[in-house]
C-alpha cells in the first residue's frame, strides 16, 4: 500500500518546475492529483505524464489572484473526487530590479499571485477541508503546505525586495493560519525552497547577470557558491519534503517552515 493511497490532492502552478515535480510525486504515492496552472495546456501535460505512468489526475485552469476561481476549482475536485486531502499552494511569480527602481507594477505583480494568490487559495482548501470527516486515526480533515521561499526567511536578496515581502507573507500566512485551523483538524505547513533550478531561475539569472553588468555565465556560480552542498536544488528536492509533510509521519506538524536549500540559509 501507498503512503497516499485514497487520499486527494491539489497543486497549483504545476505545469512546470517545482509544481510539476510535486505533482508527480504525490501521484507516485498514490494520491489523486488536481494538476492546475494558469497555463491549462501545461496543467494538461503534467496530466497526461500522470495517467502514462498508472496515476490518476485532474487538469484545471487556475489563476490563484481570482478567488473565485479558486474556489470553483475546490468544487470540481470535491464532485470528481468527493474530498480534498492535501492542498499544496506552490503558484508564485518572481521580477528583478533594484529597490529605488521598483515599479509599482512589480510590487503588485508579486503580491497578488505569491501572498493574495495563497491566502485565497488557504480559504478555498480549508473551508472544504473543515467540513469534512476527520481522520480517524490523526484526527486531521486535511493539510495544506505553502511553498515559500529561503528569501521569505533571509531578507538579504538583492534586486527581490518585493519578492521577498511576497514570500515573508507567505511564511506569516502559514503560521498564522496554522494556529487558527488546528482545531478544525486542518494543518498549514511551509517549504523554503533555495536556489532551484528552474525555468524561473533562468529568468532570474538572465535579469541579474544584467543589473549587475556581467555574463549569464557567472551567475549561477554565485548561487552554488552561497549553498554549503555545493549544488544547484532540483525541484525533486523540494517535492521530497512536500511529500513528507502530506505523509501520515508529519500529521503532528503545523505551523511549520521547513528549510531544504542546501543550507544556504541556517536558523
Amino acid at each position: 500500500m501507498k503512503p497516499l493511497d485514497k487520499k486527494t490532492a491539489a497543486v497549483t502552478g504545476a505545469g512546470s518546475g517545482i509544481g510539476r515535480a510535486i505533482a508527480l510525486a504525490l501521484a507516485k504515492a498514490g494520491s489523486r492529483v488536481a494538476v492546475s496552472d494558469i497555463r491549462p495546456e501545461w496543467a494538461e501535460q503534467v496530466g497526461k505524464e500522470i495517467g502514462a505512468s498508472g496515476g490518476v489526475a485532474l487538469a484545471l485552469k487556475l489563476d490563484v489572484t481570482r478567488k473565485q476561481e479558486a474556489e470553483d476549482a475546490v468544487a470540481r475536485i470535491v464532485k470528481k473526487w468527493g474530498h480534498l486531502d492535501i492542498w499544496v499552494n506552490n503558484a508564485g511569480v518572481s521580477t528583478m530590479n533594484r529597490f529605488l527602481e521598483l515599479s509599482e507594477k512589480d510590487w503588485d505583480f508579486n503580491l497578488e499571485v505569491n501572498a493574495k494568490g495563497t491566502f485565497f487559495c488557504i480559504q478555498a482548501a480549508a473551508g472544504q477541508m473543515a467540513k469534512q470527516t476527520p481522520d480517524g486515526k490523526s484526527g486531521l480533515r486535511g493539510k495544506i503546505i505553502n511553498i515559500a521561499s529561503m528569501a521569505g526567511r533571509r531578507g538579504n536578496a538583492p534586486f527581490l525586495a518585493h519578492y521577498v515581502a511576497s514570500k515573508f507573507a507567505v511564511v506569516g500566512l502559514t503560521q498564522s493560519s496554522a494556529g487558527e485551523l488546528a482545531p478544525l483538524g486542518i494543518t498549514v505547513n511551509a517549504v523554503c525552497p533555495g536556489y532551484v533550478n528552474t525555468g524561473m531561475q533562468q529568468r532570474e539569472v538572465e535579469w541579474e547577470a544584467k543589473l549587475r553588468k556581467v555574463r549569464e555565465e557567472d551567475i549561477r556560480p554565485l548561487y552554488v557558491a552561497d549553498t554549503p552542498l555545493r549544488r544547484l536544488e532540483l525541484p525533486e528536492d523540494v517535492a521530497s519534503v512536500v511529500l513528507f509533510l502530506a505523509s501520515p509521519a508529519a500529521d503532528f506538524m503545523t505551523g511549520t517552515c521547513l528549510h531544504v536549500n542546501g543550507g544556504a540559509w541556517m536558523e
